[in-house]
């Protein structure tokens, strides 16, 4: 009986001290990996967040990717700290379909989707056959879709959710486009094999597409980027100071300067 006793206290000190443990070993995290889509968002890391969190004792990695898949499988299974590059729709629709708990936690400036030239270079070249690229991915496709509806080119059905909208949901087709359904990061690329291309900012931007060449710019603010941890490290220590950064007054006087044209935060705006 006694030597029951002794074991008690000595298991619940154990057990109480484990989580204690944990959590002085995230709060002295010291590495921080982001991951990233190559061009804008990396550049925003390298040329401003990296120095910054270096300021604060931080060693930051950056790993750089060309598709919109990893960097949420990447996150999730623990091999980045942090991601950015996508809005909050695809971020709700992936996390959603892949099982995944991840949280946005604040935005950053984010370049404009835009109609751009191909074979044809304005709108009035519009014609029946005329081939349109749009990026494949549905979040991407459906702000693809209301760009083009705002532009007058097709009508969508009345009644759809709007951020979920596919070819299926096209009512009308006035200037009889074809679509063509490519990875946004071909899009660029690929302008002089159709007459138009939708190209997402920050694609346009890291191919030295300047936004003064489109010929139409998205106009919703539902798709501004945001910087995205996973749900159980949202009040870590390195997260806060994540945040700190991309609302620093450095870091929104260097955006400013270096990406003018985008579409900046509205929290910046207060």
């Amino acid at each position: 009986m006694r030597r029951t006793l002794l074991k008690l206290p000595l298991l619940a000190l154990a057990v109480a001290a484990f989580p204690l443990s944990v959590l002085a070993a995230d709060a002295d995290k010291k590495e921080i990996v982001i991951g990233t889509t190559v061009g804008d968002f990396a550049d925003m890391v390298s040329e401003s967040i990296k120095p910054y969190l270096e300021q604060q004792g931080y060693q930051v990695k950056l790993v750089e990717f060309t598709d919109y898949v990893m960097p949420n499988i990447a996150l999730a299974e623990g091999s980045l700290d942090v991601n950015c590059f996508q809005h909050k729709p695809y971020l709700d629709s992936f996390s959603k379909d892949r099982k995944l708990d991840l949280t946005a936690i604040t935005q950053v400036p984010t370049g404009p989707m835009g109609l751009y030239s191909g074979q044809q270079h304005s709108l009035e070249q519009v014609k029946a056959g005329s081939r349109v690229a749009i990026p494949n991915d549905p979040t991407n496709q459906a702000r693809a879709l209301l760009m083009l509806a705002d532009l007058g080119w097709i009508e969508l059905k009345p009644e759809i959710d709007p951020l979920k909208a596919s070819e299926f949901d096209i009512a009308g087709n006035p200037k009889g486009i074809k679509l063509v359904a490519l990875e946004a990061a071909q899009l660029p690329r690929s302008r002089q094999d159709v007459d138009f291309a939708v190209i997402n900012g920050n694609y346009a931007a890291s191919s030295g597409i300047a936004f003064s060449e489109g010929l139409f710019l998205e106009r919703s603010y539902d798709f501004i980027n945001w910087v995205v941890v996973r749900s159980e490290d949202q009040e870590q220590p390195f997260v806060q100071d994540v945040m700190a950064a991309y609302n620093s007054d450095a870091f929104k006087d260097y955006a400013v300067k270096r990406f003018e044209g985008y579409k900046y935060p509205e929290s910046w705006e207060q």
